[in-house]
């Protein structure tokens, strides 16, 4: 029987084809991350058996809907680009000191962070091993894709230089961090369904959008999801001090404007947040300040641009479905 698809889609049937698929890449996910070893097997599938919406997956098997879906290199694709998104968020937690994932005692929670950082790389050697399956041009893409997730956790990690507008710099952070795999999730979709060269770009550009658009939304949910819906702590990157759109936005209001409440509200954000009240009085003051309502927005534009690079497409459920696969990426509650 096949499960329900993470977004929804809007045509049945292609929902359906979806779905079906999405059961096949589970398949082969959970043998890639298999292991011999009792305790690198447990914690190498910690992730993976937690579940998660799938989302690179699936928009590899959408994209791929635009010529060929049924090819077997699609799926080997979609394996390659949830193993990566898995492995990057071992890493992840770790240096965010994340004590949740899905709902689920982060990795590191259970296991230490050594072991945590070394099953994300086990993981990323598993999308490397089945990338190489796919040829010299996918070994390229993913490469690329793996630099530049480096390159916005480095840059993430080091900040904004001296003169640097740091919301720019946030958004090129977003762009690395999150946006380029997801691109290359529908990339490698369109690629292997045998797409055209201009179709490939397309997905592409599209997903570059969504991307950064995605992690806006996520950085709206950190200070006013429900733990029990989205499976993260609120406030986590509060706490951490992880610089966020909201917060960045509320620190260049209050130095261009000078307002006591905002001044206030930086002040808070920046005091010691390791106790749980105070961290929920943080959450509550900066959930109902307009910057919130501001990086909505913005998510909100990015989406439509999405949508607009999306003009070339046929018409058809596929590219319908596209448009709401990014809508309902900045509208979810989870």
């Amino acid at each position: 029987m096949t499960s329900p698809t993470a977004l929804p889609l809007a045509d049945p049937a292609l929902a359906e084809r979806i779905a079906a698929r999405l059961d096949q890449v589970e398949d082969r996910l959970r043998t890639a991350a298999a292991y011999a070893d009792e305790l690198v097997n447990d914690a190498a599938h910690h992730l993976a058996d937690a579940g998660g919406k799938r989302l690179r997956p699936m928009l590899t098997l959408l994209a791929a809907e635009l010529g060929d879906g049924s090819r077997d290199e699609v799926l080997d694709a979609a394996v390659v680009v949830e193993l990566t998104h898995l492995a990057s968020l071992y890493h992840d937690d770790v240096m965010d000191s994340a004590p949740l994932r899905r709902g689920a005692p982060a990795a590191h929670e259970v296991w230490g962070n050594s072991v945590a950082i070394l099953v994300g790389d086990l993981l990323f050697s598993r999308a490397s091993t089945t990338v190489a399956d796919l040829g010299p041009e996918a070994v390229k893409i993913q490469a690329g894709t793996f630099e530049r997730l480096c390159l916005g956790q480095l840059h993430e990690s080091m900040g904004p230089r001296e003169g640097d507008d740091a919301v720019q710099h946030y958004l090129q952070v977003l762009a690395d961090k999150t946006a380029s795999l997801i691109a290359t999730s529908a990339r490698l979709g369109a690629m292997y369904g045998g797409c055209a060269p201009e179709v490939v770009e397309t997905v592409a550009a599209f997903g570059e959008r969504i991307g950064i658009a995605f992690q806006l939304a996520d950085d709206v949910l950190d200070v006013s999801a429900d733990a029990a819906l989205s499976g993260k702590t609120p406030g986590t990157d509060l706490r951490e001090k992880v610089p966020t759109m909201p917060v960045l936005l509320l620190r260049e209001r209050a130095a261009r404007e000078r307002r006591p409440e905002d001044i206030a509200l930086v002040d808070l954000l920046d005091s010691d947040l390791s106790d749980d009240d105070a961290l929920a009085r943080a959450v509550a003051a900066l959930s109902t300040h307009e910057v919130v309502a501001e990086t909505r927005a913005r998510a909100l534009a990015l989406v439509d641009e999405a949508v607009a690079v999306l003009d070339v497409l046929p018409a058809g459920p596929v590219k319908d479905s596209f448009i709401s696969f990014a809508d309902a990426l900045v509208n979810r509650a989870s």
